[in-house]
């Protein structure tokens, strides 16, 4: 676009309302779905893990954020309405952007609630399969977008690789 274009574009741009603006945006922009994900670890360091009933390898609970859901509440939620644990989130989340899928993951740590029953922790989802703890050195085979969760909370906690995700 040439120069004088461009600059006649943006003056138009500036004069448009809040969400006359919005709308060009989201018109023009690629869009991204939001997502939450929670890496729930136990005292005993433990971490929970799903597999989907439509994915082979393990992956953790989380899911589509819904419109204008807060992402804390929707990390939360999810992990209830999946395996019907309450959960504490830890510190900020770390943020994971997929350009291919055009998917956006908030990585949230988390640990059970003070009183959540461990024991009760299973698939509450039809799609989830099964819900399991694992030792951090005897890890199942994970999904793709779950290593890269890992690898992102590391990396936030200024660690060279997924290791321990507890404080």
């Amino acid at each position: 676009m040439p120069a004088r274009l461009h600059r006649f574009a943006l003056r138009c741009y500036q004069r448009l309302p809040v969400l006359g603006r919005r709308w060009v945006v989201r018109t023009v922009a690629p869009s991204y779905t939001v997502g939450a994900m929670c890496i729930i670890e136990r005292t005993d360091g433990a971490l929970l893990f799903v597999r989907h009933s439509y994915r082979s390898r393990w992956g953790v609970p989380g899911g589509l954020l819904n419109r204008r859901e807060d992402p804390d509440e929707g990390a939360r939620r999810e992990v209830w309405e999946e395996v019907g644990l309450d959960v504490e989130l830890l510190g900020e989340p770390a943020v994971v952007v997929d350009a291919v899928p055009q998917r956006v993951d908030l990585v949230y740590r988390a640990r059970p609630a003070a009183g959540a029953d461990l024991d009760a922790v299973g698939p509450v989802s039809p799609e989830i399969a099964e819900a399991r703890w694992f030792p951090p050195d005897e890890l199942p085979e994970l999904q793709f977008e779950t290593t890269g969760a890992l690898m992102a909370l590391a990396r936030a906690r200024g660690h060279p690789g997924p290791g321990r995700v507890v404080a």
